[in-house]
């Protein structure tokens, strides 16, 4: 396999203004993706077009000028969308028969990150080939094309509206929302706009948290990261459902009317049994990750449902779901892809699904929390300089069967390297959350003195 230099496991990500993420890549990419698209065009006849989306982060207009600047000087053209959730730039890509889409954004980290990802005409993320290909491009001298050729860039003013419509789609015609009392948490992020309306157009009533971005602010102590605030904002507000967006609106984290947070595995849980009432989902089958609890499989396994874990990241799980022909698949974090309504992860329209399951059963969201049962599981993490094959470590490979051995079959061990940080992630999971944790600090003690080496 050739070494990345640019992609990890969800598109181009790292801090602004230091490499990867500099001014001049985002030109060198923009031309890149540019050529890609142009020489695999559906239509050799049919000029380019190339959709650009952000989130609220201050970096957002570099970026945005940087590869609007190298697709145009490749003669192909822009629309840019502005601040906008991941997944309506998925959904503006296929809905305006555009080429590609891009989403400038860095998901749920802290401000100073950024990132870039693609989507295809289809509105799915690129298969690693095809980003392998862009990559290349990146590093090889771009072609010259006559200035008569050069791209133009224009704004697409109803973006938003669009994006509203197709939500509010997407929650059943003979539902409201009426009579629920919804707190909100956008994060200060993409979806600071289109959350709000589409919950009060169906019905709500709204407290909204983080809708005030400032460029530096999205994701600080806010959003699917912190729900914290919103639980104890449902309690003071006596709120039916808390809703917990990240920085770019790909994934949601619930809290019900107690406080108690809901994660991405009881969200699948739920909307899982959900479609198996209604002879909706397909084949029987559920996808989540190798990191999603194991209380998730014994809960899917009572009601006949299979579970088919993938490796981390949406982009995966969305894989998976498309060779077995799955329609649900998520995320613990809270990734939710319901392929019968969208092509990659979202959190809005993940919530939706919940409220209207809320709805058309008249029971509180606590009711539910019975779906599946949690086992303890501690996940933790540790920066790393450099990131050597795991099973090259002798002492960690030692000390993770010791750790199995005493889990048997009552628990499970994964280990693996974050794809957009410089950090390992240790994740224990068993019955005993004291022996899990122990567990759990052995073997990262292990790992950081092996690669430390």
């Amino acid at each position: 396999m050739v070494e990345r230099k640019l992609f990890g496991t969800d598109g181009v990500r790292g801090v602004a203004n230091e490499y990867p993420m500099t001014a001049e890549i985002a030109v060198r990419l923009g031309q890149a993706i540019a050529q890609h698209f142009r020489k695999n065009a559906r239509n050799p006849a049919h000029r380019t077009r190339i959709l650009i989306g952000k989130d609220t982060r201050l970096s957002g207009y570099m970026f945005e000028s940087g590869l609007a600047a190298g697709i145009t000087s490749m003669g192909a053209d822009v629309q840019l969308v502005g601040p906008l959730p991941t997944p309506g730039i998925s959904f503006l890509t296929t809905g305006m028969r555009a080429d590609a889409g891009i989403v400038i954004s860095a998901s749920h980290n802290a401000y100073q990150d950024n990132g870039i990802k693609i989507f295809g005409h289809d509105g799915f993320k690129l298969p690693d080939n095809e980003e392998a290909d862009i990559e290349a491009l990146v590093f090889a001298d771009p072609p010259t094309v006559d200035s008569s050729q050069i791209g133009r860039a224009t704004r697409i003013d109803d973006a938003t509206g669009r994006y509203i419509v197709f939500l509010k789609n997407s929650f059943p015609r003979d539902l409201t929302l009426e009579g629920l009392r919804i707190v909100l948490d956008c994060a200060n992020g993409a979806a600071y706009k289109v959350a709000p309306a589409v919950l009060r157009e169906l019905g709500a009533e709204v407290f909204p948290l983080g809708v005030e971005p400032d460029g530096v602010n999205i994701n600080r102590k806010c959003g699917s990261m912190y729900p914290e605030s919103v639980a104890a904002r449902v309690r003071e507000t006596r709120a039916d459902i808390g809703i917990c967006l990240d920085g770019d609106a790909d994934r949601v984290i619930l809290i019900d009317e107690n406080g108690e947070v809901i994660d991405g595995d009881r969200i699948i849980a739920l909307c899982a049994l959900s479609l198996q009432a209604q002879g909706l989902l397909k084949n029987n089958t559920v996808v989540s990750t190798i990191m999603s609890n194991v209380g998730l499989e014994i809960a899917l396994r009572k009601h006949g449902i299979n579970l088919h874990r993938s490796s981390v990241g949406d982009r995966y799980v969305v894989e998976a779901m498309r060779t077995g022909d799955f329609n649900l698949g998520g995320e613990q974090s809270g990734h939710l892809i319901f392929l019968d309504h969208t092509t990659t992860g979202d959190g809005m329209l993940a919530a939706l699904q919940v409220l209207s399951i809320m709805q058309r059963d008249g029971k509180k969201l606590s009711t539910f929390g019975d779906v599946m049962t949690t086992f303890p599981q501690i996940l933790l993490n540790a920066e790393v300089d450099s990131k050597p094959n795991l099973e090259t470590l002798p002492d960690f490979v030692a000390a993770r069967l010791q750790v199995e051995n005493e889990l048997g079959e009552t628990g499970r061990v994964v280990v693996r390297y974050s794809g957009t940080e410089a950090k390992v992630r240790v994740m224990v999971e068993g019955p005993d959350l004291s022996s899990v944790r122990r567990q759990a600090e052995f073997l990262l003690g292990v790992l950081k003195s092996s690669i430390a080496r």
